[in-house]
C-alpha cells in the first residue's frame, strides 16, 4: 500500500493554554510536568495530523527550561513534523510564554518528540513520507536522521558503530 506524500505545512499546529494557580508550584512558576504535558498533546495532535492515526509517545528529547513561566502567562505551544520514518515521525515544539497585560513574549522552550503510528490492535503501521519546503523545514529535516540516531543510541536500540550519520560529524574522511 503506498501512502500519501505530505507537507510539514500540513502537520503545524499552535495550541494555547493559560497557567492558572493549579498549573504554578509554591513560587508561582508553571510546573515543568504541566507543561511537558501541554506539548505532549500539541505534538500529538501534530503527529496524528500527518500520520491521519492513533500515535503513541515514543520518545522525548532533552527539554531545558529557558526561563520560567509565570502564573497568568498565556503559552502557545508550536508544532511540526519535521521528518517521517517508517512508523514514527519526529515533532518539533517551540514554546512561547506572553505576559498579556505587559505584552513582553519570549521563547520559553523548544523539543523534539517521536510518535509511533499504530493501529487499533497497537500494532505499528507506515506513514506517509514528509516533504519539507522552506529553507528551516529540510534544514530539521536533515537534522531528524542524527537526532534519531542519537536517540536509538542513548536507548540501546542502535549500537554507535552503526550510527553512521552521528560518527560523520565527528569523524571527517
Amino acid at each position: 500500500m503506498s501512502l500519501k506524500k505530505k507537507f510539514a505545512r500540513e502537520s503545524f499546529t499552535i495550541m494555547n493554554e493559560l497557567v492558572l494557580p493549579n498549573d504554578t508550584n509554591t513560587l508561582n512558576n508553571l510546573m515543568g510536568g504541566r507543561l511537558l504535558h501541554w506539548m505532549d498533546i500539541a505534538a500529538a495532535i501534530s503527529a496524528q495530523k500527518h500520520c491521519n492515526r492513533i500515535v503513541v509517545t515514543a520518545s522525548v528529547d532533552n527539554v531545558s527550561f529557558k526561563q520560567p513561566i509565570k502564573l497568568g502567562d498565556v503559552i502557545t505551544i508550536e508544532a511540526k513534523v519535521t521528518r517521517a520514518f517508517n512508523t514514527s515521525v519526529e515533532v518539533r515544539l517551540d514554546v512561547w510564554a506572553e505576559n498579556i497585560p505587559s505584552g513582553a513574549r519570549q521563547k520559553s522552550n523548544e523539543a523534539y518528540y517521536t510518535f509511533v503510528a499504530v493501529d487499533q490492535s497497537a500494532r505499528t503501521i507506515p506513514v506517509p513520507e514528509l516533504i519539507p519546503e522552506t529553507p528551516e523545514e529540510i534544514d530539521l529535516y536533515d537534522g531528524a536522521l542524527r537526532r534519531r540516531q542519537l536517540r536509538l543510541v542513548l536507548g540501546g536500540k542502535m549500537d554507535p558503530d552503526d550510527a553512521s550519520e552521528l560518527k560523520a560529524l565527528f569523524f571527517k574522511a
